[in-house]
């Protein structure tokens, strides 16, 4: 009878462990998650000091982190109103950026893959991007051809966009009070 109350213990002890780790790792936030808007990011997620779920999530994704050194990336898979970014409308990126010596705009599927699309086009980065008299930035996703700042979507139901911040002081990544683009749907057929 202690065998049978033993391997059952094993067996919920072992299932409740793993439940809850798929569920911290799939739930794309944990320990030391910075929020900006509808942007996150994990700035220790590229050092020693990375929490487990963070480590869970970068695995399970594939993606190397940036290094505390290098800087960081911000990730958004929805607006500020908090819907899905969807590749099959027009989506606003503007705003202002953190300083950083250099960074760059990749947006990709749900998967996690680059968007095909004919014009080859799948990032921007601060030396080609257009700023406006402000000195913030205007990027336009869409699965048509957009005036200016302008990443083709090809129609991909989920988007998921990465601004990768480099040399950008360590603080700002970590500050309430700083600013990353606003995340705004425009039209949606």
């Amino acid at each position: 009878m202690r065998v049978l109350f033993f391997i059952l213990a094993l067996l919920i002890g072992s299932a409740s462990g793993l439940g809850l780790t798929w569920l911290m790792s799939s739930r794309e936030s944990g320990f030391g998650t910075v929020r900006i808007g509808a942007w996150r990011a994990w700035p220790r997620s590229g050092t020693l000091d990375a929490d487990p779920y963070a480590r869970a999530i970068f695995a399970r994704s594939g993606e190397l982190p940036i290094g505390l050194s290098e800087g960081v990336a911000f990730i958004a898979t929805a607006d500020d109103q908090g819907s899905a970014i969807d590749g099959r409308c027009i989506t606003s990126i503007k705003g202002r950026l953190q300083p950083a010596r250099f960074w760059t705009l990749t947006i990709y599927d749900g998967r996690g893959r680059l968007i095909e699309n004919p014009a080859a086009r799948y990032a921007f980065t601060s030396a080609e991007v257009v700023y406006d008299k402000n000195g913030e930035v205007n990027i336009w996703l869409s699965p048509r051809t957009h005036a200016g700042n302008w990443l083709p979507t090809g129609e991909s139901e989920r988007i998921v966009a990465i601004f990768r911040l480099y040399d950008t002081p360590t603080g700002v990544a970590r500050s309430e009070a700083a600013e990353m683009p606003r995340i705004t749907r425009e039209n949606c057929p």
